[in-house]
């Protein structure tokens, strides 16, 4: 992790970031970024900058930015870079520099709240809200909408109860199992409970009458890191809601198509991941087997039924959110830790892939490493079916409505590119500069056995030429997180730029 993040002022943290999106984006595509050790030189609408930094291409800073000003380094600042970026992108953007400030106050106010907040027991929730700064490539991590967030952010350690509604049975939609929902409790005759996000239903302010009655508090929820997925310690159940709240690139709303996509893949994959593990013991995956919405507020009461991760473990096995490792894994022997993290994280979703035609998004929110007493990635956890899709041409989607069918797929191309970002951009190269720390002959040895385990996995697999092809050095694609909230364009249209890959 960055030493300008480790308890740093906000405006120390969103610098970092906002440096590391212009040497991704900006700069780097341009030709523009030079090593010069241990600095890293960029020029962003010609102004020269240096920043000390290790890592890798997870570039993370061991001093203050500085910028070059009439043969001298200055320190740099928030307002300084902003402005920089600003002259070096595309087109007019009036609300980047707001947003930009937004995210930092964001993080400020975390940081003011986790200060006489009480962390989770639970280590699992406690990892989900370690996510203080955010993506470290994103120029507006913390960046939110409403008023209400504080209350409700995982990072402050909220808790908070859910409400619960009752929709009449002909007034709602709904999918696959749902014991859990009709357990969190009873509901009058001819009605359905209906779970409810207090921010989103604070938003949305429904019209109460007789297809939709609030029955008030319900149980206690803990938010995870996506914000809008919760979980319920008292039902052992994780529920992810929608939420008409701007989260970094998105409005996080569950989408009908997705509500019965989720319950479609739960039933599509599970022979698959069995397959899988049947090379692949350590993997495991949390089912969604149903969603219930009321059909007058289909996507923006629409609730999702998620297993808990705790359901996944083996017996003394413990689930942690990837991304927290990320900021903090230092393991006595790193080269044996680090051969089973990528074992047990990357080589199942290289096998589902290319054996099955199945694309997971492994980034560091989406998966939990499962750790045994010693502290060794002994499983890896994959969740949040919204991000996985099939690709097109080897699955029968034919009886699919057309909308959710569409969702559902993506070209190889596409798919492989999701899978690469997520895995090895998002995932492992953040892995694998906090494990080796700064020392970067240590760095190179990781990626060596990483290269040589997907080396051996890739004759396994017949040689598939995409694999052969990142073995061979191809560039990785990187997510271009500055330029589409600069396009202000949705998440979904980001494009990726090219950068190094450690696997050559």
């Amino acid at each position: 992790m960055d030493v300008l993040a480790i308890g740093a002022p906000a405006d120390e943290a969103t610098l970092a970031t906002l440096l590391r999106c212009c040497v991704r984006e900006v700069a780097g595509p341009r030709g523009l970024v030079w090593p010069a050790p241990p600095y890293v030189l960029l020029r962003v609408a010609g102004t020269l900058l240096r920043a000390r930094t290790h890592g890798g291409a997870a570039l993370r800073l061991d001093g203050p930015p500085e910028r070059l000003e009439e043969g001298s380094w200055r320190p740099l600042t928030v307002a300084e870079l902003v402005r920089l970026a600003e002259a070096d992108l595309d087109g007019p953007n009036g609300e980047f520099a707001g947003q930009v400030a937004a995210s930092r106050d964001a993080i400020a106010a975390i940081l003011a709240a986790r200060a006489s907040a009480e962390p989770p027991a639970d280590p699992w929730l406690a990892s989900e809200q370690a996510l203080v700064y955010g993506h470290p490539f994103h120029p507006t991590p913390k960046a939110r909408d409403g008023a209400d967030w504080l209350r409700h952010a995982p990072e402050a350690h909220a808790t908070f109860p859910l409400r619960l509604l009752a929709v009449r049975r002909d007034a709602l939609a709904e999918e696959g199992d749902l014991t859990a929902l009709d357990a969190l409790g009873p509901a009058p005759g001819g009605y359905r409970l209906l779970p409810a996000h207090p921010w989103q239903l604070a938003l949305l302010r429904p019209a109460f009458g007789p297809e939709l009655v609030d029955l008030g508090p319900g149980p206690v929820a803990v938010p995870t890191s996506s914000v809008r997925t919760v979980y319920v310690p008292d039902a052992e159940v994780c529920l992810k809601f929608s939420l008409d709240v701007r989260i970094t690139n998105c409005v996080r709303k569950n989408a009908w198509y997705e509500l019965a996509g989720a319950v479609e893949l739960t039933s599509r994959l599970a022979p698959v991941l069995a397959d899988v593990a049947t090379r692949h013991p350590a993997a495991r995956w949390l089912p969604e087997p149903g969603y219930r919405t009321a059909l007058g507020q289909r996507e923006g009461l629409g609730v999702i039924v998620r297993a808990s991760p705790w359901t996944a473990c083996d017996p003394g096995v413990t689930p942690v959110l990837a991304a927290a490792l990320a900021l903090d894994a230092a393991p006595a022997d790193p080269l044996a830790w680090w051969t089973a993290y990528v074992s047990a994280v990357a080589l199942p979703v290289v096998d589902l892939y290319f054996t099955h035609g199945v694309v997971l998004e492994p980034h560091l929110q989406n998966v939990l490493v499962g750790l045994d007493a010693a502290g060794t990635p002994v499983q890896a956890i994959f969740r949040d079916l919204e991000g996985v899709k099939l690709v097109a041409g080897r699955h029968d989607l034919g009886g699919l409505h057309p909308a959710v069918a569409s969702a559902l797929a993506h070209d190889p191309a596409r798919g492989w590119a999701r899978v690469v970002y997520c895995l090895f951009v998002n995932h492992l190269t953040e892995i694998a500069a906090t494990v080796a720390g700064p020392d970067d002959e240590l760095l190179r040895a990781l990626w060596r056995v990483a290269r040589d385990l997907l080396a051996r996995q890739a004759a396994e697999l017949g040689r598939p030429l995409p694999l052969c092809d990142l073995l061979a050095g191809t560039p990785l694609p990187a997510k271009a997180n500055l330029r589409v909230r600069w396009a202000r364009a949705a998440d979904r249209s980001a494009g990726y730029v090219p950068i190094a890959n450690p696997l050559a």
